[in-house]
């Protein structure tokens, strides 16, 4: 049977890779992915996913392509390495980034790939794991007009509310660092809040759901906050990962000549987190290093 739709490489399958993924492939993509490890998801390929054995071979079976990998070396590694995407380009085809990267070397993959005769769109996402299931993400694209409407119709598979932010390569991953100063300064504030309202005797319960009625109330008070009443850390968005987006708002700070206090303290915070151990865990677990800290300042204060 043929199909109208493009064939989709899709090049990591992590906690929102593999969810982004299956939207596509409900949607009625072809889908091409790769063979490494973690094992890959069954049920794409239960579902009719081509496996291949190399970025490059993905590439050279797909229309285009989307990656979905952690950092700025994972980006140009799958797309630049000997055996990487770039291998199996030819004119035509599209590379979409949805990781959260650097900016600056973002608009240095597009030249890379628009020298190939192909498109490159940045597109990260916000809204963790849950939104990455139901396809309720938001999604922040920078590169031309012409390939966003293009790929429009393969965006909206995995996002609600899709934005191009600018024409410029790197236009999409500047509104994420700008998104990730937002919630990681927010999610510091309300660890600290639900905090201060413990230590001074209140019920951190009521006084969440008291805030969420008034001028504080957002999305991460009441989901996160009540996370972290739960004490619930298992990850939908990993401390390390909110580490790296920090560090990337404090680096373009300093290339802009900005002071971001707020984006840097809690990038200092998370950087405590990743060296506690808990890397892994989710970021909410900030709150457990404001606790050490608060613990250790009434340990002073008794000496």
């Amino acid at each position: 049977m043929t199909t109208a739709l493009p064939t989709v490489g899709f090049i990591g399958l992590g906690i929102m890779g593999e969810p982004m993924a299956t939207r596509v492939q409900a949607a009625g993509y072809p889908l091409v992915i790769v063979d490494f490890e973690p094992p890959l998801p069954s049920q794409l390929i239960e579902a009719g996913a081509t496996v291949c054995a190399s970025n490059k071979e993905v590439a050279e079976q797909s229309d285009v392509v989307i990656l979905m990998v952690p950092d700025t070396p994972d980006v140009e590694t799958v797309l630049f390495a000997a055996d990487g995407v770039a291998g199996g380009l030819n004119q035509g085809k599209s590379v979409v980034d949805m990781s959260s990267i650097s900016p600056t070397a973002t608009v240095d993959f597009a030249r890379r790939i628009n020298s190939l005769g192909c498109d490159y769109l940045d597109a990260p996402v916000s809204g963790g794991a849950p939104r990455a299931v139901t396809g309720e993400l938001t999604i922040m694209v920078g590169g031309p007009q012409v390939s966003f409407e293009r790929l429009l119709p393969l965006l909206s598979t995995m996002g609600s509310t899709v934005t191009l932010i600018g024409t410029r390569n790197g236009d999409g991953q500047v509104c994420k660092v700008a998104n990730q100063i937002i919630v990681g300064s927010t999610v510091q504030a309300v660890a600290e809040a639900l905090l201060f309202a413990s230590k001074a005797g209140a019920n951190p319960l009521k006084v969440r759901e008291a805030l969420m009625g008034g001028a504080a109330g957002s999305l991460i008070l009441e989901n996160h906050g009540q996370r972290m009443l739960d004490r619930d850390f298992d990850a939908s968005f990993r401390v390390e990962l909110q580490r790296k987006d920090l560090g990337l708002a404090v680096e373009a700070a300093r290339e802009l000549g900005l002071v971001l206090p707020n984006a840097t303290t809690a990038w200092q915070l998370y950087n405590s987190c990743v060296a506690r151990g808990e890397g892994g865990e989710d970021h909410i677990a900030i709150l457990k290093v404001l606790e050490d800290l608060a613990q250790h300042t009434l340990t002073d204060d008794s000496d």
